[in-house]
């Protein structure tokens, strides 16, 4: 009887909200609640027709109130907030920002929408069909119904293109074999228009530089067979000269600090630098003119081509010393079909100075905030470099975690140069639009992790950054150095190392050097694929010179010392791999997998702490605390207790994020995860029992799940998490699931294995 009353205040509830609704509505009008297409006579399969069922109705306006769940909340808001005398407040603020006005049946156009729907299948090939408007009222409610008849669609039954001997009428012919209709294909009015667009980006390559998509037009002849139709390709007769005619480039003319009076001003003094046959208009003297021979694709007699000509425009933008980068292409007052170019620069102001205020999370399960001072001289040697030099503090604290209280305070400076160029002993070209790069870094940073120790770290790079195209991208650090000096060691650090002497690591002096290099692919931007995909591969390689040339074996002598401290000798790889499935535009199923090893040898007896792997956290398991897992099997007798908890670091790295996304309701996105994973060590660790990596890690996995909700801000995303573990690697392994003891009602569990994870961005 209970469930029953319970069941009759939900219908009461749905009713009373729809009621609420329409009474508010201006006398005789009615509520438009959507429209609804049927589709007769179509043969085509069940997919293809629910698919012009779906774009129909798409076309179909206005679009009704938006509903959830049934009811229209934004609606039941607008009429809430009643009227407002004021264009401010919080009833202003409900009323025209959160709610939404009612959609009136006298707002549709029905044979508006009737012409609409026909023109779309008319334009899909289905010349014999019609179309049919209704309406249908329900007390204050109206809906309206749109019968369309389609017949059978017409298909390509032959492509035409042009067979005269004209130049253009040449080229159209050889881009045939990459035509975007093909015989059997349904006729198609888009189609036929990105045909065009196909055709005029082919011709732009060859040189005509005036030709446009409406120059060509595609005749339709229906009478070759029964719902058949041939398409016949030609240039207009009513086509410019301009247009069909191929150009060369003459002049090239480059203003490199261009206002609206530099371009008269410029011609009429003696300030005309020459570079490899560039005309630089430059009487301030701001740049070196070899900066403009790299960035400008085009050179005197080349055949006009828009690749050059779009990739000259993206390396000039992405010198990162134009704030305008303009372009023009006159026909040259010469003999001959010559085009003169024009490139119009306004630099960006030289020096600058920037405060940022940051907010932050990183994969310790820490959150906090930063403060950067940056002064930034663009164009430091007039060859386009970029000096930075930046200086920061901040503070970063564990919000949920065993390390509460033992805070992070961090402050330091960093200075970078950046050229326009690949600075080598050898020759360098990209056929990209992106500028390669060079890039040297030095820097220090003193971080004082309260209650432990104080760590000094200095750092150097100097190596090449470069793109293929907007998919790839490549760093190669030819050197990098990391020294890390420890000090201030507490009495409490120090009484955890004699209880855990491989904690003692974690302060030892540090020196790293050597090449890395990372390789980067993704797709991610590409907004429309279902599938997308992101993976970076790093890899590190510190001391092998400097250990092959010294012999170094620390296994059977002291490790070799620079300035008194070893060097580290290893080979580090680290993979990273993420897949990305849509299934609509407001839902999507995000998998991440990394794997990662490492391995010391010649001066090192094992990795160096800092280049360790560790996981668990806001950003990797998140039913585990930070860094607390593993390696392996190995368990943590200081993990459920008030006790500061070391960082867990391993070898070798496995780990598995699945997450499936989806919007909830406005700016709020919600999430359910599933992650697993783990660290080894390679070698025998007396300390660790069961750290080892053997072929039973697969059962040494750790597994959690949980749910979170994203808030997009558009300027940022603050993530809430909140997971708990499916399996314990630490466990006796019979013991490791234990799905049999999750108990939400019960206080004890969820303190234990509850965890709550906030975080600025998504995890992956």
């Amino acid at each position: 009887m209970k469930s029953k009353g319970v069941f009759n205040l939900i219908i009461l509830f749905f009713l009373l909200q729809s009621c609420s609704n329409t009474r508010f509505l201006p006398e005789g009008e009615l509520l438009y609640t959507g429209a609804d297409v049927t589709i007769e006579k179509n043969d085509s399969t069940k997919k293809s027709r629910k698919e012009l069922k779906n774009n129909l109705e798409a076309l179909v306006r206005p679009k009704p109130n938006k509903s959830l769940l049934g009811l229209k909340p934004k609606l039941y808001i607008y009429n809430l907030a009643g009227t407002t005398k004021k264009e401010k407040g919080l009833r202003y603020w409900l009323k025209n920002k959160v709610g939404e006005p009612p959609v009136l049946y006298s707002q549709v156009d029905l044979e508006y929408n009737k012409s609409v729907l026909q023109n779309y299948i008319e334009n899909n090939g289905y010349f014999n069909g019609k179309s049919k408007a209704d309406s249908t009222r329900v007390d204050k409610k109206a809906s309206a119904t749109y019968t369309v008849t389609t017949g059978k669609q017409y298909t390509i039954n032959e492509v035409k293109f042009p067979i005269d001997s004209s130049k253009i009428g040449i080229e159209i012919r050889n881009t045939q074999r990459r035509s975007l209709l093909k015989k059997g294909d349904p006729y198609s009015l888009e189609q036929i228009k990105e045909e065009r667009n196909r055709i005029d980006a082919r011709l732009k390559e060859k040189g005509f530089f005036y030709f446009n998509p409406d120059n060509i037009i595609v005749l339709v002849d229906s009478t070759v067979a029964k719902n058949k139709v041939d398409l016949i390709v030609k240039v207009k007769s009513d086509a410019s000269k301009l247009a069909t005619t191929p150009y060369k480039i003459n002049k090239i003319v480059v203003f490199s600090n261009y206002t609206l009076d530099a371009e008269n001003k410029a011609l009429k003094i003696d300030t005309i630098k020459k570079q490899n046959g560039l005309a630089i208009i430059d009487p301030e003297n701001l740049f070196k003119p070899r900066i403009f021979d790299r960035a400008l694709y085009f050179k005197k007699e080349d055949l006009y081509n828009r690749t050059n000509h779009n990739l000259s425009l993206n390396r000039l933008v992405n010198l990162g010393v134009f704030k305008f980068v303009k372009n023009q292409f006159k026909v040259s007052d010469t003999i001959g079909n010559y085009l003169d170019a024009y490139y119009y620069l306004t630099p960006l102001p030289r020096k600058s100075i920037q405060l940022e205020l940051l907010g932050k999370t990183n994969s310790a399960n820490y959150t906090g905030t930063e403060l950067n001072l940056n002064w930034s001289n663009r164009n430091t040697f007039r060859g386009a470099e970029l000096l930075t030099i930046s200086a920061f503090g901040g503070v970063e604290v564990q919000v949920s975690g065993q390390n509460n209280g033992f805070n992070v305070y961090r402050f330091g400076t960093e200075a970078n140069l950046i050229w326009p160029r690949i600075i080598a002993p050898f020759k360098f070209k990209s056929p990209s639009g992106f500028v390669p790069k060079t890039k040297a870094t030095i820097g220090y940073e003193f971080q004082n992790r309260t209650k432990l120790y104080s760590l000094q770290t200095f750092k150097a790079s100097f190596g090449y950054l470069w793109k293929e195209n907007e998919r790839k991208e490549h760093q190669l650090n030819v050197s990098e150095i990391t020294y890390a000096s420890p000090q201030n060691v507490t009495e409490l650090y120090l009484e955890k190392i004699a209880e855990n002497p491989s904690l003692n690591k974690v302060i030892e002096k540090q020196l790293i050097f050597g090449p890395t290099y990372s390789y980067t692919y993704t797709n991610t931007t590409q907004k429309r694929r279902k599938n997308t995909f992101y993976y970076k591969g790093t890899v590190d390689l510190a001391g092998n010179i400097a250990g092959l040339a010294t012999g170094a074996n620390a296994k059977k002598e002291d490790p070799i010392t620079v300035f008194d401290v070893p060097f580290s000798q290893f080979i580090k790889i680290e993979n990273d791999f993420r897949h990305y499935y849509k299934f609509s535009e407001n839902s999507q199923l995000a998998t991440r997998i990394i794997a990662g090893a490492g391995i010391a040898y010649g001066n090192s007896r094992e990795m160096p702490f800092i280049k360790q792997f560790f996981i668990g956290g806001t950003n990797s398991l998140r039913a585990f605390r930070a860094r607390s897992i593993g390696p392996g099997s190995f368990k943590n007798e200081n993990q459920n207790t008030n006790s500061f908890l070391p960082d867990q670091s391993g070898d070798i790295k496995l780990e598995f994020n699945t997450e499936y996304r989806a919007q909830i309701y406005g700016l709020v996105k919600g999430a359910l995860f599933i992650d697993a994973g783990n660290i080894w060590l390679l070698r025998e660790n007396t300390e660790k029992p069961g750290a080892k990596f053997s072929n039973k890690f697969m059962s040494e996995m750790a597994v959690g799940a949980g749910a979170g909700l994203r808030f997009d801000l558009s300027f940022l995303v603050l993530r809430t998490d909140l997971a708990f573990p499916l399996r314990k690697p630490n466990l006796p392994s019979e013991n490791r699931w234990v799905l049999d003891q999750i108990n939400f009602g019960s206080g004890p569990w969820r303190k234990e294995n509850l965890i709550f994870n906030l975080a600025i961005g998504y995890p992956f």
